[in-house]
């Protein structure tokens, strides 16, 4: 039997993809091997790459002006990545909005190749919000504005898009498919698989056509957008299987009723979860109301010298993966769209008898 599995990445897959997958490892297409085993130049497998492209451009309804690439290396490359690509059009200055520490990795790796403006920072409350748009200074000659719309580790999701001058740019490695999306605001989305898309090993791209001439002279090969867009995202021998599984939650996703169905279901999970938080005396939410996230939700025990009978307690009764970040400790559930609404119902269930038992 299945448990729930709340990880926060790699995370949790739905499981008729994985029951499609496991069907079709050792004979894909009647081919009489696994697709691990074709070439990614292959007709059949030039057909799974092409479908799940045409499925992710339907989910997110991407303009036609945007190239989709499935990049290697996650959303940790295209931290440096997205300084590559765009410093070389005259500005090496950039903005980044500080929420957290996925913000901050991202901020330290665009310092080593140009001038980085933190127009906000949440730092002041250990991270617990996100800043308001009204006191920002946005550099005028900006090459594009970073930010992270869902902070996984402190569990703050932007309850806003920016509205700034430069391209923007976002990390929406734990937020994509969960709700629809204004790509047109945006100059480039990234965002890692192992949360919403698939396993991990790969990442996602996409990216507005005018900005694929604005690299570095020197960036690496790898790391050129341009070069992917051209390549058609296989300059060199991509991730296959990873792909072919991103693939196959996009037929799924399509199968519930695309991301506005996606949307409903998060706010049923997170909402059903969070109001048993604010009456609760025995658990708490450390995040600001105003920007608690949807897909990560962070809590504290009353008394912190139970967290280890919790989890055990927990994985016991088949709740898996809800101990918090090491950086900040306490408990963390992760909401993404592959885990069901069942899972929150036997977390609240298990949380309120635990509750009563140590309360």
């Amino acid at each position: 039997m299945r448990k729930f599995n709340f990880c926060a990445g790699p995370a949790a897959l739905p499981e008729p993809v994985l029951r499609q997958a496991q069907e079709e490892l050792l004979d894909w297409q009647g081919i009489g091997c696994s697709v691990m085993e074709v070439s990614h130049r292959s007709p059949e497998y030039t057909v799974v790459a092409e479908q799940a492209e045409q499925d992710l451009r339907d989910l997110l309804s991407i303009p036609e002006n945007y190239k989709v690439l499935f990049l290697q290396g996650g959303a940790t490359a295209q931290f440096s990545a997205v300084p590559w690509n765009l410093f070389g059009a005259g500005s090496k200055t950039a903005d980044y909005i500080h929420t957290g520490q996925w913000a901050e990795k991202a901020i330290v790796e665009a310092r080593r190749y140009g001038n980085v403006n933190v127009v906000a920072s949440s730092e002041d409350r250990n991270f617990s919000y996100a800043p308001a748009a009204d006191a920002w200074e946005e550099s005028p000659d900006a090459a594009y504005f970073h930010y992270t719309p869902n902070e996984t580790i402190g569990g703050v999701e932007f309850p806003y898009i920016p509205e700034v001058k430069a391209p923007l740019i976002a990390d929406m490695s734990s937020t994509i498919l969960s709700q629809p999306i204004p790509v047109e605001k945006f100059g480039f989305i990234y965002a890692g698989a192992q949360k919403n898309i698939g396993p991990s090993g790969i990442a996602v791209g996409i990216v507005r056509d005018d900005l694929l001439d604005r690299a570095m002279p020197e960036i690496p090969r790898s790391l050129s957008w341009k070069i992917a867009a051209e390549g058609h995202s296989m300059d060199n021998t991509p991730p296959t299987f990873a792909w072919y599984l991103s693939g196959l939650v996009f037929k799924w996703l399509k199968a519930q009723g695309g991301v506005d169905a996606m949307a409903e279901l998060s706010l049923k999970k997170s909402g059903l979860l969070y109001e048993f938080l604010d009456r609760s005396d025995f658990f708490s939410s450390p995040v600001d109301v105003s920007c608690r996230s949807r897909m990560n939700v962070p809590f504290v025990l009353a008394d912190a010298a139970l967290d280890k009978k919790f989890l055990l307690e927990a994985e016991e009764a088949g709740l898996l993966n809800l101990k918090g970040h090491r950086s900040v400790g306490g408990m963390r559930a992760s909401l993404y769209n592959a885990v069901p609404l069942e899972a929150v119902e036997a977390l609240v269930a298990f949380m309120a008898d635990f509750e009563q038992r140590n309360g």
